[in-house]
């Protein structure tokens, strides 16, 4: 058994809270990528980049970021962090990944989420009071694609296709698909039920805040007779790691304080984060993967002993946090905590 780790980011454009500059676009494009590069140099698993879809983020096209980040890297795994499919062409979606597939070797994944952030729906025409069921059909669509070709197909939302030729096809004939689950039950069980990858996105709140989904999730696929155990499932998770555990809190939690509070779905009505809570967040219990090398390390294993998780994507440079301490992060996270978590996990299962 493995335990994989990476890292994503939103790509979002924050003022900094110490110096009061707000980066351009062209800077956080360019160290996004350089943020893939150097996770790819130190034995990181997956690099991710979410979607939104407003002026203080530049990530509304990930896939061409994604396809960026291929030509800079050599092993990592390229993701999207979500692709909102729910206001997505999943032909389209299909078609550029496949692309990054070719450009990577083989290593492009899909998360598709139905979206936390709504701003997309009236951009692309779609009505929020279809948000479930646009979800449902895309990715049926998604994964119909997926599995064969031509492919004739019907439903609601977009024009029937007959005989279509979807192309091109993924380097190793197949792209995994991941479905992002930010709690609820009802997503949990239908991506249990299709036996679909995991990716729990856990914001604030106790370790604890998704046993219950994790149950609903590996119930479901087990009654649909898929085998519950060995499907994947990985924690997303905001987190930071320092040379020490003080150093680790203090270093984050300005910027993601600002994040949350200029970043959290619109601009000045966020969440206001003060240092006791943020502090409490920080606690072996509670879900932020902020502190040390060792501590990181340890809550990272306490995911895998509580949800069975054998993946953590960690969002580490929120708020617009300065690239030298964000790379600094990254770097310990792989040549220090990765090691770890990997080591225990392996020899545990021996």
């Amino acid at each position: 058994m493995s335990f994989e780790i990476g890292i994503m980011t939103f790509g979002e454009l924050t003022e900094d809270p110490a110096t009061g500059r707000l980066p351009s676009p062209r800077q956080r494009v360019r160290e996004t990528i350089e943020q893939a590069q150097l996770a790819d140099q130190v034995g990181l698993d997956v690099f991710g980049v979410g979607e939104h879809h407003r002026s203080d983020f530049v990530g509304s096209a990930p896939s061409i970021l994604l396809a960026a980040a291929a030509e800079r890297t050599e092993r990592i795994r390229l993701t999207s962090a979500v692709t909102v499919l729910s206001s997505e062409d999943p032909v389209r979606v299909w078609e550029q990944f496949a692309t990054i597939d070719l450009l990577s070797a083989g290593r492009a994944e899909i998360i598709a989420g139905r979206g936390s952030y709504t701003e997309s729906f009236p951009l692309f025409g779609y009505d929020l009071k279809d948000y479930a069921e646009l979800f449902r059909e895309k990715l049926g669509l998604l994964l119909a694609i997926r599995d064969r070709n031509p492919l004739t197909w019907r439903g609601r939302f977009r024009p029937p296709l007959y005989e279509a030729d979807v192309a091109p096809r993924a380097d190793g004939g197949t792209i995994p698909i991941w479905v992002g689950v930010g709690g609820s039950p009802a997503s949990a069980i239908s991506t249990g039920r299709l036996g679909l990858p995991m990716a729990l996105a856990l914001l604030l709140g106790p370790m604890t805040t998704h046993e219950e989904t994790v149950r609903l999730y590996r119930a479901a696929a087990a009654e649909a007779g898929h085998d519950a155990a060995a499907l994947p499932v990985s924690i997303n998770a905001h987190g930071y790691v320092g040379r020490t555990s003080q150093a680790a809190r203090d270093t984050m939690y300005p910027y993601f304080a600002r994040g949350m509070l200029d970043n959290n779905h619109q601009r000045g009505a966020g969440f206001p984060l003060s240092r006791p809570v943020f502090d409490a967040q920080a606690t072996p219990a509670a879900g932020l993967l902020v502190g040390s090398a060792q501590e990181v390390a340890d809550k990272l294993l306490a995911y895998h002993e509580l949800y069975g998780v054998t993946r953590a994507i960690i969002q580490m440079g929120f708020g617009g946090m300065p690239q030298k301490e964000h790379l600094a992060a990254i770097e310990r996270l792989g040549t220090e905590v990765a090691p770890l978590v990997r080591r225990e996990v392996e020899r545990s299962a021996a």
